[in-house]
């Protein structure tokens, strides 16, 4: 878990600013609703589908610098470790 993870004026700024926005996607809106969730909550975690939108968000070149913040600060306090888990024993499932 990242206990004692929040998140910062910065990130939860523009968390609230893409969650405002029109022309922002859903799964911008999923990450940065999660960071700003999170802002002074030190003891909560961001969830796997939120997770797994905010590393979209991420990796995709046509999201905005605000947005990609928003979803940096929210795969910053994911879960440790659930994930990293599943996928090992996915991949050790295929070899078989």
């Amino acid at each position: 878990m990242a206990k004692g993870k929040t998140t910062g004026s910065k990130a939860a700024s523009n968390s609230s600013k893409t969650l405002t926005s029109d022309s922002t996607s859903g799964k911008s809106k999923t990450a940065a609703g999660s960071a700003l969730s999170q802002t002074d909550a030190p003891n909560k975690t961001t969830s796997k589908p939120a997770a797994k939108s905010a590393s979209k968000v991420v990796s995709d070149g046509r999201t905005s610098n605000t947005s990609k913040s928003a979803a940096g600060s929210a795969l910053s306090q994911k879960e440790s470790g659930k994930g990293s888990k599943g996928g090992a024993k996915k991949a050790s499932a295929k070899k078989s």
